[in-house]
């Protein structure tokens, strides 16, 4: 680390965004791998998106997280894709440099290594419930449907648009869209929930019939207090409940190592976050 020159400026972008832990997690990935950087907030009105990410850019900015409500929308900043955040058609993460904007999307990665090394789910010949149907939505499809599950259902509040998004996934493996309304009686052994709803303390109309004490509920949200969300699994008489911490931490190591180029360790950040630090 080079004291004399000034820190790379990085942060996140989102509206509201002041219950993100990002700045936290980032703080301990730079000071644990030596790098000269700083993270900061950053609340954008959706009114205001480009012009704070064109500001951002030009003032030497090195790289954005991007969370609700931008990730569709910031992906049209990007001169360039990734092919993850192509195929999501949605960014959690833009890197800067001289030539550009280039967007990526490190959700779904985050969100199976959260599933598969921390919590030891086994989405493989799984049926999951994906509920909701925007950009947090987007990003993890694809990366749930390489892990071989039975089936994923997309349901939201918009049947049609459930459907439309289900539809440009199913080259990749088995995946419908539907209406909560709509959705089949049985039970899922998965139930994610990617909706924004968990930050106004609501919950989704999903059909009780869906889970069984069983069924293993996870929360893309996440909040000191618990979730909305998990707190009706519970009364659900689910026992197997997770909030978005881990996928939080593990989302962003994988950000941390496309902007500087090493990968910082999760463990003690995942544990540090789950203490209450």
């Amino acid at each position: 680390m080079d004291l004399n020159e000034p820190p790379a400026e990085y942060g996140v972008i989102g509206h509201p965004v002041a219950h993100s832990r990002s700045p936290f997690i980032h703080g301990i990935f730079a000071r644990v791998t030596g790098q000269n950087m700083v993270y900061r907030l950053h609340d954008v009105h959706p009114d205001d998106l480009h012009a704070f990410i064109m500001d951002f850019w030009r003032r030497g900015g090195k790289g954005l997280n991007v969370t609700v409500p931008h990730k569709v929308s910031a992906s049209g900043m990007a001169r360039q894709m990734s092919e993850r955040a192509a195929r999501a058609g949605a960014v959690n993460t833009l890197l800067m440099d001289a030539d550009g904007i280039t967007g990526d999307n490190t959700d779904g990665v985050g969100l199976v290594r959260d599933l598969t090394a921390n919590l030891h789910v086994t989405l493989a010949g799984a049926r999951i419930l994906l509920v909701g149907s925007g950009g947090a939505a987007r990003g993890v499809i694809a990366p749930l449907l390489d892990q071989s599950p039975e089936q994923i259902v997309i349901a939201g509040r918009s049947a049609a648009r459930a459907t439309g998004l289900a539809q440009q996934f199913d080259s990749l493996g088995p995946v419908q869209g539907c209406g909560l309304d709509d959705l089949a009686s049985g039970v899922f052994d998965i139930v994610i929930n990617a909706t924004a709803a968990g930050l106004t303390g609501e919950v989704p109309a999903i059909p009780t019939s869906v889970v069984h004490p069983q069924t293993f509920c996870y929360d893309l949200s996440y909040a000191r207090a618990g979730t909305a969300f998990l707190a009706w699994a519970r009364e659900q008489g689910c026992t197997r409940l997770a909030q978005g911490w881990g996928m939080l931490v593990e989302q962003a190591a994988e950000s941390f190592e496309l902007w500087r180029g090493v990968r910082p360790p999760t463990e003690s950040v995942l544990a540090a976050l789950l203490a209450g630090a």
